[in-house]
């Protein structure tokens, strides 16, 4: 990639985190993990003003929650539209710039929005720690006064 001043920048290197390090409200993530579960949502066509004026019916959309995991623990992954295709039950797959939604402001769902990657990779030899599920710790918001000036 090059900058205004003709510098070529090197594109770096991927850092990949672990289920376990995850924590709430954070984003930018890269994993690599294995699909342990996907089970779709059902969902409704929502009716959208702007898309009324089109002439062909908008489908609605693909969801689906899927678990996903590494030898350090699982998390719910919410899938959407195409994503659902590549998160089948046994696959191994990289989460490129994924990031934590709190579902229900408790607890916490991993995602890729449009500015992330999914990709599926050759099967991972490690083996998934089922019990340590990171979407089944529950968090409570908490307010913190501001300080200011004393």
């Amino acid at each position: 990639m090059a900058t205004a001043t003709g510098q070529v920048n090197a594109k770096r290197k991927p850092v990949f985190v672990k289920v376990e390090d995850l924590k709430p409200g954070t984003s930018g993530h890269t994993l690599i993990v294995k699909v342990v579960e996907m089970t779709p949502v059902k969902t409704s066509a929502r009716p959208n003003r702007s898309r009324a004026l089109l002439s062909r019916p908008v489908p609605p959309a693909r969801i689906a929650e899927c678990v996903v995991g590494d030898e350090t623990g699982t998390i719910i992954f919410t899938a959407r539209n195409e994503q659902v295709d590549l998160m089948t039950k046994g696959a191994t797959v990289i989460l490129r710039n994924a990031k934590i939604v709190m579902f229900k402001r408790t607890t916490m769902r991993l995602a890729v929005d449009k500015w992330g990657r999914i990709e599926v990779t050759e099967p991972a030899k490690f083996a998934v720690k089922e019990d340590n599920n990171l979407s089944l710790v529950e968090y409570e918001l908490v307010t913190v006064p501001d300080q200011g000036m004393n």
